[in-house]
């Protein structure tokens, strides 16, 4: 695993971040429990729909967090949470072929926070024409591609990533009055927030002109990979200030890198607002990171297919707020 410690690895594949507690109500989509699914045969005893959240790796506690929304939605709205994650980040066809095993196993639904924005359509396509409702969260679904595909009315829940990252380095930049390098570590391409991300990135670095941004590649969300790429960007390029990171692991990676060599003037911004990176802001090893509440977007995917399971409306996209996380905030 690149150069990054075994300790370093083995925190977060055990930690549990702290969340807020979606809605305080027991029921904020108004639905009786007891009724949730009533298309049984005359006679027989509802039984509660089935819907499934598929994500991506549990090595990742961003993901740990919208587990735990999904599991208070399963308990105030009376349904069964079938969980499945990948092994990695970028365990694409992973993904597929567990989209491919619900839908033959016949669940009512399907709430996926998507590895990839156009290769997951075609087997949700499937699941949908099986009658498997499909809602997508923290990673949109390509429209132009889903339209081609014939995939339809599938709701989108998260945040504006576009924004979360341009305040992420906004916050970066503040205090910058000197010439200075800057490098961005990239989620998945090919994933819609990681390309968000990165125009958030470049839209924040393009409004002050004596920072130029000399290099930006994946690291896949990962923690070992953001500290190679950045070792790679510090021997391509030698000096470097300012480290935008697309998510936290990526930039916790490029932290321990900067932490090894010493390199304690180079100013470091993620994106997640995972346990670690809020207590590296509260230490200034890092600057900033974004809160983008994975454990609401995990209980709105399961209320939303609840309520269309029932034929109810609902908004094809919901956007989370998203929150600053500096200093000033976390002491």
């Amino acid at each position: 695993m690149g150069r990054v410690t075994a300790a370093a690895t083995a925190l977060f594949l055990i930690v549990v971040p702290a969340c807020d507690d979606p809605p305080s109500t027991p029921n904020p989509a108004g639905i009786d429990p007891s009724t949730v699914n009533t298309t049984t045969d005359a006679g027989a005893v509802a039984t509660p729909y089935r819907i499934a959240l598929v994500m991506k790796t549990v090595a990742n506690p961003f993901f740990v967090a919208m587990e735990l929304g999904a599991r208070k939605a399963e308990r105030d709205l009376g349904v069964s949470l079938v969980v499945r994650t990948v092994a990695q980040e970028t365990s694409v066809e992973q993904q597929i072929v567990i989209v491919e095993e619900l839908t033959a196993e016949r669940v009512d639904a399907i709430v996926i926070a998507p590895g990839h924005s156009t290769r997951l359509i075609p087997p949700l396509k499937a699941a949908q024409d099986a009658g498997v409702v499909v809602v997508a969260i923290d990673n949109r679904l390509d429209p132009v591609h889903a339209e081609k595909i014939g995939l339809e009315r599938v709701p989108f829940i998260s945040v504006d990533n576009e924004n979360g990252a341009y305040q992420s380095v906004r916050a970066l930049l503040d205090g910058v009055e000197a010439e200075s390098r800057a490098v961005i570590l990239e989620g998945i391409r090919g994933a819609a927030n990681a390309e968000a991300r990165r125009q958030g990135a470049l839209r924040a670095f393009g409004e002050v002109p004596w920072v130029a941004v000399v290099a930006s590649e994946t690291a896949n969300w990962k923690i070992d990979e953001g500290y190679d790429v950045t070792a790679d960007f510090f021997e391509a390029h030698g000096t470097i200030d300012l480290v935008f990171a697309a998510n936290d692991m990526m930039a916790l990676g490029a932290v321990q890198y900067l932490q090894d060599r010493g390199l304690s003037h180079v100013r470091v911004a993620g994106y997640d607002a995972l346990k670690e990176a809020v207590e590296a802001v509260r230490t200034g090893a890092m600057v900033a990171t974004i809160d983008q509440r994975a454990d609401r977007q995990g209980y709105l995917g399961v209320e939303t297919a609840v309520r269309l399971l029932r034929a109810e409306a609902v908004p094809m996209l919901t956007l989370i707020d998203v929150t600053l996380v500096t200093q000033d905030t976390v002491r």
